[in-house]
């Protein structure tokens, strides 16, 4: 068999999960799990960026609802 493969497809087929490949195996366990969304949600919130659009459009929605909530009992 030795004489098949190189020295590089030996030691590659023997480590299963290189640092290469992280961040897929990752997406791949999340997915095994059925934890997707889970995955998406914490990767989002670790970003500065998709925190603060997270909070604003948070905030923007109940903006909107406490605005439609007051129209409709007559505060305004």
């Amino acid at each position: 068999m030795n004489a098949l493969m190189t020295k590089f497809d030996i030691e590659s087929a023997a480590v299963p999960g290189s640092s290469d490949w992280q961040g897929l195996s990752e997406i791949d366990q999340a997915i095994r799990d059925n934890r997707l969304m889970e995955y998406q949600i914490r990767k989002s919130w670790a970003d500065p960026w998709g925190r603060k659009l997270t909070i604003v459009g948070v905030v923007a929605i109940g903006g909107v609802f406490a605005f439609l909530a007051g129209a409709s009992f007559g505060l305004w």
